[in-house]
């Protein structure tokens, strides 16, 4: 929400310690402890029109992108860690997180070209990609040196940034580190199936991530392309699966077997494009309810999971709504 500025002692000065201007020039009043997401940012060169030659409308995006920056129009806490190009398209990124209130202290600059997806759009909004992203900034990301900030609750991953060598490789590496140190941590595989030349491979690298996952998150899709089952994937780590399954709503099925499911929100969809990332920002409400430990999380009452559902389902129906990924900020999802 937007009104004043929150400060917060308990928050390091490297993260979180700044917030970016709201609409009309006021400043965010931000709550919850800080999570950090990373992953890949890039330009969604999306479609206007139909046809091989219709005109590119450029939008910022990529998975993990779009989830700090709704968690950043939600009011929480949010701190990006990626490599970004110091190209116009990545100067344009990061202005995108300043203006949604996200800290880019973690955040790494480098020379090479922004990563590049041709967005193809079907008749129902849902999006496919092509991807341009060899030599590109996101690809080098290399491993903090440090572990992040005491401060810091939460740490969120996914799509392309754990299939793209050798920053993939890096990614893995902090996912490791900090479920190690007792850190809450967010999976959303968010397959792009062009972009992984070994399928079996990368299903069995995905096993090897849930023991240090508290929270994987996927789509219908996804589940499919990569095989197994929730129960499989629960017993392999995580406390709990999400699962989003389009116009059907989502379901979560957790360690101890609670499960809740909830309808999706009709809307009139523009796209597709977004949607899943905004789900992520469930952590937001998860946060709000002192939900994001692996001892907590399985705890959550049966009413506590279908609010944070229902309201994520909001979220990306607001998401659907409009052309590219364009998350909601808090005050469009007031009761």
């Amino acid at each position: 929400m937007c009104e004043g500025r929150a400060t917060d002692p308990t928050i390091p000065a490297d993260i979180g310690g700044s917030r970016a201007g709201c609409p009309g020039g006021r400043r965010w009043v931000t709550f919850g402890p800080v999570i950090v997401v990373a992953g890949e940012s890039l330009i969604d060169l999306v479609p206007q029109g139909t046809g091989a030659l219709a005109p590119l409308l450029p939008r910022l995006g990529g998975g993990p992108y779009n989830t700090a920056v709704a968690l950043g129009r939600l009011g929480a806490r949010t701190s990006f860690c990626s490599r970004i190009s110091t190209d116009g398209f990545g100067d344009a990124l990061v202005e995108g997180l300043r203006a949604a209130g996200v800290d880019t202290a973690l955040v790494q600059r480098g020379p090479e070209p922004t990563t590049l997806a041709v967005a193809a759009l079907g008749a129902d909004g849902s999006a496919g990609y092509g991807f341009y992203a060899e030599g590109s900034a996101d690809r080098l990301f290399a491993l903090p040196a440090a572990p992040l900030p005491s401060g810091v609750r939460a740490l969120a991953l996914g799509t392309c940034s754990l299939v793209l060598e050798p920053g993939a490789s890096a990614y893995e590496a902090l996912l490791r580190r900090e479920a190690e140190r007792g850190l809450f941590t967010l999976l959303d595989p968010n397959i792009r199936g062009g972009l992984i030349p070994a399928p079996d491979a990368y299903r069995a690298r995905f096993r090897n991530w849930l023991p240090y996952v508290s929270l994987l998150k996927l789509s219908q899709e996804d589940a499919a392309w990569l095989g197994g089952s929730v129960e499989e994937w629960l017993a392999a780590g995580p406390a709990a699966v999400v699962l989003t399954r389009g116009a059907e709503g989502m379901t979560v099925r957790t360690r101890g077997g609670a499960g809740v499911d909830v309808p999706a929100v009709r809307v009139g969809v523009a796209d597709t494009i977004g949607a899943g990332d905004t789900v992520n920002a469930a952590l937001h409400g998860l946060a709000g309810r002192g939900a994001l430990s692996l001892r907590s999380l399985p705890a959550l009452s049966r009413a506590a999971w279908t609010d944070t559902l229902a309201f994520a389902a909001r979220a990306a129906a607001i998401t659907c709504s409009r052309p590219g990924a364009n998350p909601p900020y808090a005050t469009e999802l007031a009761p």
